[in-house]
């Protein structure tokens, strides 16, 4: 049988959001009967310094981790050795356990590891997959590397796109990602649209009345709660959400509520803070068996991504949100992915970046009328169920994996829709 050969600098025990997905898929192949082996780092996302067995059996899953350095996310240097340590400990270890006839797939931490994955598989008779969960080195230009926009980007877009066009498939998280794809070259029987899933299993709505974190958290009856749960990185922006805060100090039933951490996560603090803005409090990351009560206190939930990383980046934190059947605020590009997706599906509403007097009268619309909230929150739900669910996931990388390997069924398209089947 043919192996699955999964690459990703974070694995189990890992939690980090790449991290996560992987795992459930690697467990759920491996309960199928497939041979499947992960190479990963020996540290973890949230503690660079902490050791991971070198080898280990996981769920039935072959665990094998390369020695890197270890200097973390604090600097950019030493993310940089980081990844330079990952790139070499894995290309030797690919090049020693990699056969002809397995499928390599690669996922995209670090950033331009298709480029040693695609040399590897050449060489050795294996069959590319990579599972694209950004698009490197445009995010890096897009947040402002300027070294990026000349010959070294050049060179390394090059070698990336070499990497993508020789694939046997490249899994894009969102339709305007296999656009971007396409725009480079891509072969379109190259690409197939496979969307992140949350933890839909574990995640249920949770009544307020029924629910203990509102009440420990202080949030009463009458609070309309405007929540954001995940890491505020980059890619993000908050300039919009302030500037709603602030347009609504005089509504003392709107409450906003930050879960999580991530790069403005302290900026936002001070910034609220240095604005006399009460109405925002701060939660750390929660457990992920207690995600169905912590998305839950929201009434409604936000997120943002600023225009320039559409089809780069998609916020699936968006799928987390309807699992826990709340309302999604879409601060994009009002033609973006989770834009495109709350309209079509009814299941909350889209602002433009910078609009903060929209987003305002969108949560004060929502907070007027808690039962179109209420309903459109339950169309999140309907619309993840119908097409979005972890096992929707599943399915798509199964026929994706049969059709490889086997000459079986094509993917499932994003809106759930099966192309094919067996």
């Amino acid at each position: 049988m043919s192996r699955l050969i999964f690459v990703n600098r974070f694995y189990a025990p890992d939690h980090s959001a790449t991290s996560q997905i992987l795992t459930d898929l690697c467990r759920q192949l491996a309960a199928e009967g497939r041979d499947v082996t992960v190479i990963a780092s020996a540290m973890r996302y949230d503690d660079p310094k902490a050791v991971l067995p070198r080898e280990e059996v996981l769920d039935g899953v072959q665990v094998r981790r390369v020695a890197t350095t270890r200097f973390g996310r604090g600097n950019v240097v030493g993310r940089l050795l980081d990844y330079l340590s990952f790139y070499v400990g894995t290309t030797l270890l690919l090049a020693r356990v990699v056969r002809r006839g397995d499928v390599l797939v690669a996922k995209t931490d670090p950033p331009l590891i298709s480029v040693p994955a695609a040399l590897v598989a050449r060489i050795k008779g294996a069959r590319l997959v990579n599972w694209l969960q950004d698009l490197y080195p445009e995010v890096a230009v897009a947040m402002g590397i300027g070294a990026l926009r000349g010959p070294v980007g050049a060179v390394a877009r090059g070698l990336r796109d070499w990497s993508l066009r020789g694939a046997e498939r490249n899994v894009a998280i969102g339709d305007i990602m296999a656009e971007r794809l396409a725009a480079l070259g891509v072969e379109a029987k190259r690409i197939a649209v496979i969307p992140n899933w949350s933890g839909d299993s574990d995640i249920a709505p949770v009544a307020a009345e029924a629910n203990p974190l509102r009440a420990e958290w202080g949030y009463g009856a009458d609070a309309f709660v405007v929540a954001y749960s995940g890491n505020l990185g980059r890619a993000h922006e908050v300039e919009t959400l302030l500037d709603a805060a602030r347009r609504l100090a005089d509504r003392p039933d709107i409450r906003f509520l930050f879960i999580g951490g991530g790069h403005h996560q302290a900026m936002l603090a001070e910034r609220a803070s240095a604005d006399g803005i009460a109405s925002i409090a701060f939660r750390p990351y929660q457990p992920r068996a207690q995600l169905a009560q912590s998305l839950s206190v929201g009434d409604v939930h936000w997120l943002s991504l600023r225009p320039e990383f559409e089809g780069l980046i998609v916020p699936s934190k968006a799928f987390g949100i309807a699992a826990a059947a709340r309302p999604i605020l879409a601060v994009t590009d009002l033609d973006g992915e989770i834009a495109r997706m709350v309209r079509t599906h009814d299941c909350g509403l889209a602002v433009a970046p910078g609009n903060g007097t929209g987003l305002a009268v969108a949560i004060a619309e929502l907070a007027d009328d808690r039962a179109r909230c209420i309903a459109m929150g339950q169309r999140a739900r309907a619309m993840l169920d119908a097409g979005f669910t972890q096992a929707h996931g599943f399915a798509r990388f199964r026929a994706l994996f049969a059709e490889i390997l086997e000459g079986g069924s094509t993917v499932s398209g994003a809106d759930g829709r099966d192309e094919a089947s067996h």
